[in-house]
């Protein structure tokens, strides 16, 4: 039977979302396994919003009253309109889940972009991603997501975002083991279950990330 595999995206965009070249490598590589995924998000605002023309943060100027920008509705542009939202979506139904970065990861999904290793996790977000843990389902970690492994999951499990030595301590601070990595590999830690690999933590072109995505996703398929 096909593997199907849940696709949590934290928004669309580098800067404030989703990494849309990370999140389209990984379509590309279930597609080409012939396994199905579904698109989940948070339904609730974005921390905020940035233009990624000028790299300036976008200030609120709606009417008081009237919604900010909503992170299930930003990560449908990326999902072409087919997701969910997280609230209704049961690991059950997947045999696996992976995280795209971006620094919605550290912004969305948790307080990481400005709180370092004192960070929170999205308590939805945690709990989605724990019950795959807790099912022995393999997890996928890419870019700037594998820095939350420590409170997205647990302390003392093994993974990677390449060699940044700022984000490395915040990760070992926090419990997580880190082992230095290239762009084109992944780093596997067989015990738990998890697949990292540091996409553009460290890729400055478009097949770099791809080779360990590629990866990455061949190896949660196996482990599922």
């Amino acid at each position: 039977m096909k593997k199907k595999v849940a696709l949590l995206i934290a928004g669309c965009g580098v800067y404030d979302g989703a990494e849309i070249y990370e999140t389209v490598l990984t379509l590309l590589r279930l597609d080409e396994k012939d396994a199905d995924y579904q698109f989940i998000a948070p339904d609730k605002p974005l921390a905020h919003v940035i233009n990624h023309l000028t790299g300036e943060e976008v200030k609120d100027s709606q009417p008081e009253g009237a919604a900010s920008r909503n992170l299930l509705v930003e990560a449908a542009r990326l999902a072409r309109g087919e997701i969910i939202a997280l609230s209704t979506a049961n690991p059950e139904d997947y045999d696996a889940v992976i995280l795209p970065g971006g620094f919605g990861v550290a912004k969305n999904f948790s307080t990481f972009a400005t709180e370092g290793a004192a960070c929170t996790v999205d308590k939805k977000v945690q709990a989605f991603v724990q019950a795959f843990y807790q099912a022995e389902k393999p997890i996928g970690l890419m870019c700037i997501t594998p820095a939350i492994t420590a409170k997205l999951i647990q302390p003392g499990i093994l993974c990677t975002v390449g060699n940044d030595a700022a984000v490395e301590g915040a990760m070992t601070s926090m419990g997580s083991l880190h082992k230095s990595c290239a762009v084109d590999e992944i780093v596997v830690d067989n015990n738990h279950k998890v697949v990292t690999t540091p996409a553009y933590m460290l890729a400055s072109r478009i097949t770099e990330a791809k080779a360990g995505i590629f990866k990455l996703v061949d190896k949660v398929l196996e482990l599922a």
